[in-house]
């Protein structure tokens, strides 16, 4: 089974108990949108609102971006509910679901065997992906293997908020930076961000980094994508439209990169037709560390290409 490429840049959360937010977020420049059932909805709106996700998904037109919807937790009441509901409705119109606070092999294993149950009850020929949250201290600690848990599996996400209070490390907002980082010699979440980050590399998965709670902050949400994508992630969530541009921006490859890869990739095949093994780029000895960098570069640069032109034709 093998996994989908996906153009995840920036993943903007939308609460699923607000059509109106959904039908906007389904225009906006997001690259992935998810409905949030979790932490977005209060208690008494979860059930209902599983209607507005399915009619979402069913009835937009959302262009290029990734569908997805994030279930309840599994030590709540709503979670078995929130598959089934949904993916028997509109199942076939969904890309991802994702799982908050994936503290196990297990928790990941258990929503794939109902994705694969329904599916087969529904037959659906589209393959729905699960994409996990490592958000506590004991997912963290088995990061390792919920990473090979399934091969539904596409992604781990990092939870700051929930991680901040599970280990107790004091956050007064959630990926924002405050004065314990400023008495902390070095980066705090370190740790936990790059076991995220080469967990998911290790297993051919992507890698989100969490939300930046400060929407005015512009500065700082520019400096926590910044160590993000230096860490080795391909994007982040966003909690706010005006976020977006930002984020797609800071996890985009730059026009200088674009053409130093392209330059690299069209040198690597012109000596392969040639017979030769070594290779020269403005002076500089190309090996074979390089040459995959340029070619994940360049697949990046494709895959937004090929959400722009859906884009623009969502948008005629």
């Amino acid at each position: 089974m093998s996994r989908p490429t996906r153009l995840t840049r920036s993943m903007l959360f939308v609460p699923a108990s607000r059509p109106d937010m959904i039908t906007k977020a389904a225009r906006s420049e997001a690259d992935a949108v998810c409905i949030d059932l979790e932490d977005a909805v209060a208690p008494n709106d979860k059930e209902q609102s599983r209607a507005n996700v399915a009619q979402a998904f069913n009835e937009l037109d959302w262009g290029g971006r990734v569908r997805m919807f994030r279930m309840n937790g599994l030590d709540t009441p709503w979670a078995y509910r929130d598959i089934i509901e949904v993916v028997e409705a509109v199942g076939a119109h969904i890309d991802l679901v994702m799982l908050p606070k994936a503290n196990r092999a297990a928790d990941v294993q258990f929503v794939d065997t109902l994705l694969t149950q329904i599916a087969m009850r529904q037959g659906l020929s589209n393959q729905i992906g699960i994409e996990a949250q490592i958000e506590t201290a004991q997912g963290c600690m088995n990061v390792r293997e919920i990473a090979a848990a399934s091969p539904r599996l596409e992604a781990l996400i990092y939870g700051p908020g929930d991680y901040a209070a599970s280990v107790r490390m004091p956050l007064a907002s959630i990926g924002e930076f405050d004065a314990n980082d400023a008495v902390y010699p070095g980066h705090r979440w370190h740790y936990v961000m790059q076991s995220i980050v080469v967990a998911a590399r290790a297993h051919g998965l992507r890698c989100m980094d969490g939300p930046f709670a400060g929407i005015r902050d512009q500065e700082g949400l520019e400096r926590a994508c910044r160590i993000a994508r230096a860490m080795g992630f391909d994007g982040k969530q966003c909690i706010h439209p005006g976020q977006l541009a930002t984020v797609n921006q800071i996890f985009a490859p730059s026009a200088e990169e674009i053409a130093w890869a392209e330059k690299v990739v069209a040198a690597y095949r012109q000596a392969q037709a040639e017979g030769r093994g070594a290779i020269m780029v403005d002076g500089k000895m190309i090996d074979a560390a390089n040459i995959r960098m340029a070619q994940t570069i360049v697949e990046a640069q494709a895959l937004r290409s090929a959400k722009d032109a859906k884009d623009a034709k969502h948008m005629d």
